[in-house]
């Protein structure tokens, strides 16, 4: 990376939370090759920290979570010199987005803000739980511009929304409202704006209520069961649940419900 590079994202880490901002407002936080890089190293940093339990991924402002590929960038690739497509390309070369994090191993929560379009919409489909802000838009068109939605959206919006819905709308590129990404069961909760950050703290709060490790054992669980048949799913042998069954918190647990008190979560 030049010295010349300036941060595309944010990311705070506090009471076992990550926060992980899209910070390009100017371009609707759009996807060029410098924020997927960063991205990917927050991703890393996720996943190496235990005390890490959960995640918030967002776009900053109030008009996109992200609007998808920065389309003005692959414009600018054209006119690069080489050096600049050195670059680019080793930074490609480094970079593995949550899309392609097949079985990340911590709960992700989508604070979508605004538009989640292409390339947005498909992050937000690799996360777990989506909270939406009223005047939040979903879609996929990529076919208005030439595209598809290569970054797994073709396949994850028919598996989350049902076959007859995703094709409506990645034929026609149309858009759908928070309230229908809701009706479709593609996002969990939709509130104003002004609320949106109080309605997913108290979605990490919930979340937190619970032992990291039997919410990360329950993640794996249901990803890689859904790969297998229903008999095949339940009988076999996870790794983040023999990791769950013979840790500390698995004993803290009943023993904080029999005392009745809270249980204090090591994650451990």
């Amino acid at each position: 990376m030049g010295s010349e590079h300036q941060t595309v994202t944010t990311f705070e880490v506090r009471d076992h939370v990550a926060r992980i901002t899209m910070n390009r407002p100017e371009a609707m936080n759009s996807m060029n090759p410098e924020l997927r890089w960063e991205l990917s190293g927050h991703w890393d940093a996720v996943e190496a920290d235990d005390e890490i339990w959960v995640v918030v991924l967002t776009g900053a402002g109030e008009r996109a979570f992200s609007a998808g590929a920065d389309l003005k960038h692959r414009a600018r690739e054209r006119d690069a010199d080489e050096a600049q497509r050195e670059q680019w390309h080793k930074m490609a070369a480094e970079t593995t987005s949550l899309i392609e994090r097949w079985h990340f191993p911590k709960p992700v929560i989508a604070r979508v803000n605004g538009f989640a379009l292409g390339g947005g919409l498909e992050q937000a489909l690799a996360c777990d739980i989506i909270v939406a802000a009223e005047h939040a838009e979903f879609g996929l068109p990529e076919p208005r511009r030439g595209l598809i939605a290569g970054a797994a959206g073709v396949h994850r919006l028919p598996r989350q929304i049902g076959l007859k819905p995703a094709m409506g709308y990645m034929l026609t590129g149309r858009h759908m409202t928070a309230a229908r990404a809701y009706e479709l069961g593609l996002v969990n909760q939709v509130v104003a704006m002004d609320k949106l950050d109080a309605t997913v703290d108290e979605w990490l709060a919930d979340i937190l209520r619970c032992a990291p490790l039997a919410v990360r054992a329950t993640k794996e669980a249901t990803m890689r069961g859904l790969d297998h048949p229903l008999p095949q799913a339940f009988y076999t042998a996870y790794p983040a649940e023999r990791r769950r069954q013979t840790s500390q918190d698995a004993l803290e647990g009943p023993r904080a419900f029999a005392e009745k008190r809270s249980p204090d979560w090591s994650g451990q």
